[in-house]
C-alpha cells in the first residue's frame, strides 16, 4: 500500500521540478487551512470548503483523467519530476484521499455542528420529529417521487448511462415483484431539475434555516419506489467522468458546430472517480466499480453528501451578516466616478492612462467605457476577445446594442473556454444575430488574451482607445479576483491591437509588434531574454532582480532560467498563488529565490512581471501563466505599464504589499511544500484588508 512517506513533493535530492498534481493539492490544502481557520466567519468557512469540493472536481475531470492517459501510453517513463506516471498517480491518489477525509471530517465535527448552533443546518433524518417527518413525506411525494425512474437491474434493464457527476443511489432489494422477478438491485438517478437543498418552513424546522437534503428524503422513502419489496440498504454515489474536449482541427469545418457536437458527449467520458456513501455495503462498491472500470483506490467514501460544493447555498443565507466577510463596496475611482457622458470618458483617457485594480476599484468603469463606445456616435469600431463572461452580461449587451446602432463589432468569441463553452456558443449566436462580426480565434491556439480596441473618428483622424487586463469580462468574478486592467490611449498599443485582432480573424504571417509581447511567438523569448538581462546585470556587479506574479509556474525552461539567475546573484521574488514546479530556497540552485503563495478573502488572479533593468523597472501585466500552454498554446499578451505613476502603483499592489503580509502569505520551501508566514515583530499585515482600505476610500 502507497503511504504519504512513500510520495514525498521531491523524490530525490536531484529532481529539479515539483511534481504538478501534487502542487495542485498542496495549493487546495492552503484553501481548506481558511476553512480550518476559526477567525474566517463561519459561513466563508463552509463556502472555502465547497471551493475545494469544486476544485477537486475539476482536478479528477482534468489531471487525473490526464494521468491516466499517460499511464496508458507509457506508464514506466520517467518524467521530469522524478516520477513515473504510475508512481505519480499512485500518491496523487493517497494524498487527496487525505484531502477529501480531512475535508469529511472538518465539515461534520466542527462546521456544519456550529452552523446548528447559529440556527443554520441540515436537519437529518434520524432526528427529525414527528412534524418534520410528515413534512419531508409530503415533500417527497408531491415534488420528488414522481420525478424518480427507478430500474431494477436485470437482462431488461441494463445498467443506465450515468451523467457526469450526478447523484444517484443504489438500492439493495428483496423479495418478489408483481412479475415475480426477484429482486437484487436497483438504480436510482435523482433528475438534475431537482434542487439537491430544499429548504424547511421555520416554525416546522424549529430553526430559522433548516435544510434537508435531497439524498436524505429518497433515502428515507425509497421503499415508496419499491412497493411490496424489501428494501435493505439505500446509498448515494457519484461518478467523476474525463471532461477534457477534443476537436480534431485537421477535420472540422466550423468550429461551433464542431463542439456543439463534442459538448453532448462530455458528460459520458471515461470514469476517473467514484465516491460512495461510507455506509454503502462493500460488495456494492465492488458492484459500481467493476461497472466503470475503477478499483477500490479510485473510491472515495464520504460521510455527508457526495457532492459538497452544493451546500454552497448555505453560504448565502439572508440576515445573517455576521457570519460572512463584512460587505466591501468597491468604489468607481476617479476620473470616472464624476463624468459626465462619453466624450468626457474618452478625454480622460487621452489625457492619462487609466489603472483599475480589482476587486478593490469598481468595474463599472470597464463597462463605461463599452457603453460611451456603443453611444457615441463618432466611435465607429469595437473590437473585443471574450473569453469568459458569465451568462447574463451587461458588457455583451452593450456590444450587441453597438452592433444594432451600425457600428462595426468584431468579438473574437473562445469557444474552447473549460466549462464555459456552452455559455460562449450562445453569446457567439445572439452576437451574430445583432450584426456582430462574430470569430473563433485561430484553431489550435486558445484566445486568453483580454482585450478591447474602440476606433474613434477626431478631427478627420482615427484614434485608438484600449482596455487590457489580466482578467476575464466578467462581472461577477471582478468583484471576487484580483485583476489589474489598463485604460489607455497609447496609439503604439492601439496599433499592435489592431495587428493581433487581424492576426485573429484573417490571414497573413507573423509582424513584430512595436510594444506588446505576444504568444504563441515572443512572449518566452522575451521573457527569458529579460532574465538573462538581469543575469548579466548581476554578472557585472550591478543590482538585479526578477519578481513575478501569476497563478500557475511550470514551464520548465523559465524555471531553469530562474534557477541561473539565482545562481548568478539575481534576486527573484515570486508570488504564485496555485501550483509551482519550481524549488525556492535550495543551496547552490535557486537560494535567492523566494516563493509566496496568496490565499484569502479574493482570489489572486493578476499576472504582473518586473525586472529591474539598472533602474528603469520594466513592467508588464499579463494575461499569461508561466506554462507550456500559455506560452505555447494560446494567445496572450504582455502589456507594458509606461506611466511612472502607475507603474509604482502596481509594484506596491502586486509585490510589495504580498511580501509583508503576514496573515494570507504562505512561504514555499525547498521540497515544494509551503508554511505559512507568521509574524516575527508582532505586526499584522493582511494584503487584502490593506488594499481595502488604501483603494476604497
Amino acid at each position: 500500500m502507497t503511504t504519504l512517506e512513500d510520495c514525498p513533493m521531491i523524490p530525490n535530492p536531484d529532481v529539479m521540478l515539483v511534481n504538478r498534481e501534487l502542487s495542485l493539492l498542496k495549493f487546495n490544502e492552503r484553501v481548506m487551512a481558511m476553512a480550518e481557520n476559526p477567525s474566517t466567519p463561519l459561513l466563508e468557512r463552509l463556502r472555502y470548503l465547497c471551493i475545494v469540493s469544486s476544485n477537486l472536481d475539476e482536478f479528477f475531470e482534468i489531471r487525473i483523467s490526464s494521468l491516466k492517459e499517460q499511464i496508458a501510453q507509457a506508464p514506466h517513463t520517467v518524467r521530469a519530476d522524478g516520477y513515473t506516471p504510475t508512481e505519480a498517480f499512485a500518491c496523487v491518489q493517497q494524498a487527496t484521499h487525505e484531502l477529501v477525509d480531512k475535508q469529511n471530517q472538518l465539515l461534520l465535527n466542527h462546521v456544519l455542528p456550529a452552523l446548528m448552533e447559529e440556527g443554520i443546518g441540515l436537519l437529518r433524518a434520524p432526528q427529525w420529529n414527528e412534524e418534520q417527518l410528515q413534512w419531508a413525506y409530503d415533500t417527497f411525494s408531491r415534488e420528488v417521487k414522481p420525478l424518480l425512474t427507478p430500474i431494477g437491474l436485470d437482462p431488461a434493464h441494463p445498467f443506465p448511462r450515468v451523467y457526469n457527476k450526478s447523484l444517484n443511489f443504489i438500492i439493495s432489494l428483496a423479495g418478489e415483484d408483481a412479475f415475480g422477478r426477484t429482486g437484487s438491485i436497483a438504480i436510482v438517478q435523482a433528475p438534475r431539475a431537482l434542487p439537491r437543498l430544499l429548504k424547511m418552513p421555520e416554525h416546522i424546522a424549529g430553526i430559522p434555516h433548516g435544510y434537508v437534503l435531497l439524498t436524505a428524503l429518497i433515502s428515507t422513502f425509497v421503499e415508496e419506489l419499491f412497493p411490496g419489496m424489501d428494501v435493505k440498504g439505500c446509498y448515494q454515489w457519484r461518478v467523476t467522468r474525463n471532461s477534457d474536449l477534443f476537436v480534431d482541427e485537421e477535420e472540422i469545418t466550423n468550429l461551433r458546430q464542431a463542439l456543439q457536437g463534442e459538448l453532448s458527449q462530455r458528460n459520458f467520458g471515461a470514469a476517473v472517480r467514484l465516491e460512495v456513501d461510507l455506509s454503502m455495503p462493500e460488495k456494492l462498491a465492488h458492484f459500481l466499480q467493476r461497472e466503470f472500470s475503477l478499483t477500490s483506490k479510485d473510491t472515495y467514501p464520504v460521510l455527508g453528501p457526495v457532492n459538497l460544493s452544493r451546500l454552497s447555498r448555505l453560504c448565502d443565507v439572508p440576515d445573517r451578516p455576521d457570519l460572512v466577510f463584512s460587505t466591501y463596496q468597491a468604489p468607481i475611482p476617479a476620473p470616472f466616478d464624476h463624468l459626465e457622458g462619453p466624450k468626457d470618458l474618452f478625454k480622460a483617457i487621452a489625457k492619462q492612462d487609466q489603472l483599475l485594480h480589482h476587486p478593490y476599484q469598481s468595474f463599472q468603469p470597464v463597462l463605461s467605457f463599452l457603453r460611451a463606445a456603443a453611444l457615441d456616435p463618432d466611435v465607429v469600431a469595437i473590437k473585443q476577445t471574450i473569453y469568459r463572461t458569465g451568462e447574463d452580461s451587461e458588457l455583451m449587451n452593450l456590444l450587441m446594442q453597438a452592433a444594432r446602432a451600425g457600428k462595426e463589432v468584431t468579438v473574437v468569441v473562445e469557444l474552447m473556454a473549460r466549462f464555459d463553452e456552452q455559455t460562449n456558443i450562445n453569446w457567439a449566436a445572439r452576437l451574430e444575430e445583432a450584426g456582430a462580426h462574430v470569430s473563433y480565434g485561430v484553431v489550435g491556439y486558445k484566445t486568453h488574451a483580454k482585450m478591447a480596441l474602440v476606433l474613434r473618428r477626431e478631427q478627420g483622424d482615427i484614434r485608438r482607445y484600449a482596455h487590457l487586463g489580466t482578467g476575464n469580462y466578467h462581472p461577477r468574478t471582478a468583484c471576487l479576483y484580483t485583476d489589474f486592467g489598463l485604460l489607455t490611449a497609447n496609439q503604439a498599443i492601439g496599433a499592435d491591437m489592431e495587428q493581433v485582432f487581424s492576426q485573429l480573424t484573417g490571414l497573413g504571417t507573423r509582424r513584430n509588434l512595436q510594444v506588446l509581447w505576444q504568444s504563441p511567438f515572443n512572449l518566452h523569448e522575451t521573457m527569458m531574454a529579460y532574465i538573462e538581462q538581469e543575469i548579466e546585470h548581476a554578472k557585472a556587479g550591478r543590482k538585479a532582480r526578477v519578481m513575478a506574479k501569476m497563478n500557475s509556474l511550470l514551464e520548465p525552461k523559465i524555471i531553469h532560467a530562474l534557477y541561473a539567475a539565482s545562481q548568478a546573484g539575481v534576486r527573484v521574488d515570486l508570488i504564485v498563488r496555485g501550483a509551482c514546479a519550481l524549488r525556492p530556497g535550495v543551496p547552490g540552485l535557486s537560494e535567492n529565490i523566494q516563493v509566496r503563495s496568496i490565499v484569502g478573502r479574493f482570489l489572486e488572479h493578476s499576472r504582473v512581471f518586473y525586472f529591474y533593468n539598472q533602474g528603469a523597472e520594466d513592467l508588464y501585466i499579463s494575461s499569461a501563466d508561466w506554462m507550456d500552454r500559455n506560452f505555447f498554446r494560446r494567445v496572450e499578451l504582455g502589456v507594458p505599464i509606461l506611466d511612472r505613476r502607475l507603474k509604482r502603483r502596481v509594484i506596491n499592489e502586486a509585490f510589495r504589499y504580498a511580501l509583508r503580509d503576514n496573515q494570507l502569505a504562505w512561504k514555499g520551501l525547498p521540497n515544494g511544500s509551503f508554511a505559512r508566514v507568521r509574524s516575527r515583530s508582532g505586526t499584522v499585515f493582511n494584503l487584502h484588508e490593506h488594499l481595502m482600505q488604501e483603494l476604497g476610500q
